[in-house]
């Protein structure tokens, strides 16, 4: 055998070793960087490599220090392109059709995850979508237990008619009123999960200077997370196990569940509509079979008919007599499927629904009504019991470790990744999974915007928020509280912080849909807010805000701030809805208000001696019409300071 050199193996060794020139996921082809700051450029090479940066009209050259990594900030450029960014090392990087705009962070949970191939009018809009200056960057899901230097994947996107369906819906009718207005490339950078607390998008170090969270923080243990997946799943299964007679059920056992001759009267039970996280099965993510039986009678049996399942999270396959009759992807669409003659037979039928629950909730859910089957004039009614039994459970997930599972795990994985990469601010829907720890959102939202200010440093950046759209949760009103109110709430406390602003929505929610489909009006309300408050447009931004108050004999006068053009009540008759008033004894009794001049009076002849007045107290506000007459609706507020029902509520490791 050839001997090979000593120095000649070394230096093979060497070259075997060295590493490329890498960069960060969020850097690519197509991307938007941020116009008018520094631009942060980093990565990572061997270590004392020489990395050599073109832009544009710049070149700037750094070394990557003993662990490999550089950055190295950009001279500030005016908006323009499209330019290219080249990376040279010991390989080249070489990126193409990069835009300077303005970059927003668009993030949340479910409503900001909303596609816009799932909103209002998608079809027309997703046509009409030929915006090539609007960009998006969408974080793939992924949790981890400490900070991650990169994201799993992902890249830009150009929003076109074949892109703009997968871009957040609120992101986008954001941007391009943005786009519109300022004339300008605008980059979205899209990193939210359905069903996630905001405790999960919060930093470690800030939850160990918060005197609210640092016992709770403590308490948190050294995270294995493949080794807590391993043992959820062993959990969950052992769970099932006790559930189903046969866990896990063989192939062949579950594809004779979609036939009608397979006997479930051995199944266990689940209602419907309702997400099945809130019965028996309990929090889990995976495939589960859904089974109804029907009779039909001899006049109906072989007509055709049509099937109503109201919405389904997430994607169903729908068979009936073992005949598929349709699927639908998407958590918010109701389902509506055609059954061809000849399928439905006299006597006994069977409906079976495959369901695949991705994360967060999982089922049928949505109003009983919507919840039928249609044959001509005669339509029977399918909510109630159905029978069940799980396929699988998903490897990752609530069924192994989910976002919410422990504090940080967003924030390490779909947030800390993307920073320092330079923005103009950020856009934030959630706090519907926060709505039973209302009270202490008011410490744990503002704790998150000032812990991403601080990791970004970038100063007090635009953050600009939705506040919680109507929606009937649980029946919650001024009468046995109300959650959501007090999420509300705690949002409207929270503009306290600087360079902060909100987008009212109580007016454009669904009461029986906590996914309201009109986003259209959120990211206008968004946009409006950004084109005063950080383009400094001058426009009205927002409805009649709470000032002050003062009694007089019966009546309650109530003085507003950001009242535009005057006060106004939307609706044909002119009068106003959605106000309350109590008196000493704290019970609230429906009144009458009237505008006057820049004032609204509110009394009721059952409050003689009224003490407080709430206006749209309730999980579904959506009776509340004060608005400025430029259109902007009034948030839900409160006069008094009475304990609120969530005012003992903490969160936990765990909860």
């Amino acid at each position: 055998m050839k001997k090979i050199p000593l120095l000649t193996m070394v230096l093979l060794i060497a070259c075997t070793v060295s590493a490329n020139v890498r960069l960060p996921k969020i850097f690519g082809d197509n991307m938007v960087l941020q116009r008018d700051h520094t631009i942060p450029v980093w990565g990572w090479a061997d270590n004392k490599e020489k990395i050599t940066i073109h832009f544009n009209k710049q070149t700037k050259v750094v070394t990557a220090d003993k662990s490999g990594k550089w950055k190295i900030n950009l001279d500030a450029e005016a908006a323009g392109g499209p330019f290219q960014l080249a990376i040279n090392g010991k390989n080249n990087i070489t990126l193409s059709n990069i835009l300077v705009g303005d970059v927003w962070v668009c993030s949340g949970q479910s409503n900001m995850e909303f596609h816009l191939q799932t909103a209002n009018d998608a079809e027309k809009e997703i046509k009409q979508a030929n915006y090539p200056q609007i960009r998006q960057f969408e974080v793939p899901k992924t949790v981890a237990s400490l900070p991650k230097e990169d994201l799993s994947g992902g890249d830009w996107k150009v929003c076109s008619p074949e892109t703009a369906g997968n871009f957040t819906a609120v992101g986008y009718f954001f941007a391009r009123e943005l786009q519109k207005e300022l004339n300008i490339p605008i980059g979205l950078i899209h990193t939210s999960w359905g069903g996630t607390h905001v405790e999960t998008w919060t930093s470690r170090n800030a939850f160990e200077n918060s005197d609210e969270f640092k016992t709770m923080i403590a308490s948190m243990p050294v995270l294995n997370i493949d080794s807590l997946a391993e043992q959820k799943n062993a959990e969950s299964a052992a769970r099932l196990k006790k559930i189903q007679a046969s866990y896990p059920p063989t192939g062949n056992e579950i594809a004779s569940w979609k036939e009608a001759a397979t006997d479930d009267s051995h199944w266990p039970k689940m209602n419907v509509p309702g997400l099945w996280e809130q019965q028996a099965l309990g929090d889990l993510d995976g495939i589960v079979w859904v089974r109804k039986t029907v009779n039909i009678s001899t006049a109906d049996a072989g007509k055709a008919a049509v099937l109503e399942l109201a919405m389904i999270d997430d994607v169903d396959e729908c068979y009936v007599n073992g005949s598929k009759v349709g699927s639908t992807a998407g958590y918010n669409v109701k389902r509506k499927y055609n059954i061809p003659p000849g399928i439905l037979k006299e006597g006994k039928n069977v409906i079976a629904v495959r369901v695949e629950d991705t994360g967060g909730g999982g089922g049928i859910y949505g109003e009983a009504s919507d919840i039928k089957l249609s044959i001509g004039s005669n339509t029977i009614p399918l909510a109630g019991e159905w029978m069940y039994q799980v396929a699988s459970v998903s490897s990752s997930g609530s069924s192994g470790v989910g976002p919410n599972s422990y504090p940080t795990l967003l924030y390490n994985a779909m947030l800390h990744p993307i920073i320092p990469f330079a923005i103009k601010g950020a856009i934030w829907y959630q706090g519907e999974s926060n709505a039973d720890r209302a009270w202490q959102y008011r410490k744990a939202f503002p704790l998150m915007i000032t812990d991403w200010r601080k990791s970004w440093n970038q100063g007090d950046f635009p953050f600009y928020f939705v506040q919680l759209a109507t929606y009937n949760a649980n029946n919650g009103d001024s009468r046995k509280g109300s959650s959501w109110a007090e999420l509300r709430e705690a949002q409207s406390l929270t503009l306290s912080l600087p360079n902060t602003g909100m987008a009212v929505t109580t007016d454009i929610g669904n009461p029986t849909d906590i996914h309201p489909k009109n986003k259209l009006d959120v990211g206008k309300r968004l946009a409006a807010v950004a084109l005063n408050k950080t383009y400094g447009k001058g426009n009205v931004y927002s409805g009649p805000v709470y000032q002050s108050h003062k009694t007089e004999g019966n009546k309650i006068i109530l003085t507003f701030s950001n009242i535009g053009s005057g006060l106004s009540a939307h609706n044909k008759y002119g009068y106003l809805q959605g106000f309350e008033i109590a008196g000493q004894d704290h019970q609230f009794h429906y009144a009458k208000a009237f505008i006057e001049g820049d004032h609204v009076v509110v009394y009721s002849d059952e409050v003689p001696n009224p003490a407080a007045v709430r206006y749209g107290w309730a999980d579904n506000a959506e009776d509340d019409n004060l608005y400025n007459k430029n259109g902007f609706p009034a948030p839900p507020f409160r006069t008094d300071d009475w304990k609120g029902i969530t005012e003992s509520a903490k969160f936990h490791i765990g909860n």
